[in-house]
């Protein structure tokens, strides 16, 4: 079990207070509050809070004090929860927590394997071929797509339509997914940049 002077997650005073009273109700006050991820689900992480008496807390989860509540992190969820903050859902009248956390998972693109795939001809039908017979099948499940606009020296430029246009997650599908499947297949391209007009989207996110 280790200390940190930095704090992983932050825990609002109504939050804390809720779950110090929960705590209370089960009449053992050394409780700690352990937090997780547990997988990944359609809205992003899925997280699991439990009560954990100091014997159940692993020598490699992460404590925190706050306010008289120690909060045990699981240590193969720290990366993902720097930064988040514990809340109350709804008007705070209710029981229930929830995760405000700046952290989305990776994309993960199903089907894309380095090396998989012999690409021949210009860089434009490299990326077009990566494009039409690994990236877009594994997108369409989300409803998405993307269309090679141009290539200028090493910067690809897509566009992308369907569910990724407007979407809140598109910079990082991109970012995380789609550029690292063409950078890896296609050495002579060294960034890929969106140009896509979000605004255009179903769900935009910018104004």
């Amino acid at each position: 079990m280790s200390d940190t002077t930095t704090t992983i997650v932050n825990i609002t005073d109504t939050a804390r207070d809720k779950v110090l009273a929960l705590r209370e109700g089960e009449n053992l006050p050394g409780l700690h509050l352990g937090l997780r991820i547990t997988g990944v689900g359609a809205q992003g992480f899925v997280y699991e809070t439990s009560f954990l008496r100091p014997e159940d807390v692993l020598a490699s989860d992460i404590v925190e004090n706050h306010g008289g509540l120690d909060v045990a992190i699981a240590l193969d969820s720290v990366e993902n929860l720097r930064g988040a903050v514990l809340d109350l859902s709804g008007d705070g009248s209710g029981p229930g927590l929830v995760m405000r956390n700046p952290n989305v998972p990776s994309p993960s693109l199903p089907g894309i394997e380095g090396g998989a795939l012999e690409l021949t001809g210009t860089t434009e039908e490299k990326i077009q071929q990566l494009l039409t017979e690994q990236i877009n099948p594994a997108i369409a499940s989300h409803g998405g797509m993307a269309n090679l606009i141009a290539v200028e020296g090493s910067i690809a430029q897509l566009e992308l339509g369907g569910g990724c246009q407007g979407c809140g997650l598109a910079a990082v599908t991109l970012r995380q997914g789609i550029e690292k499947a063409i950078l890896d297949a296609i050495p002579e391209i060294l960034e890929v940049v969106d140009v896509t007009d979000h605004a255009l989207g179903a769900n935009p996110f910018y104004a």
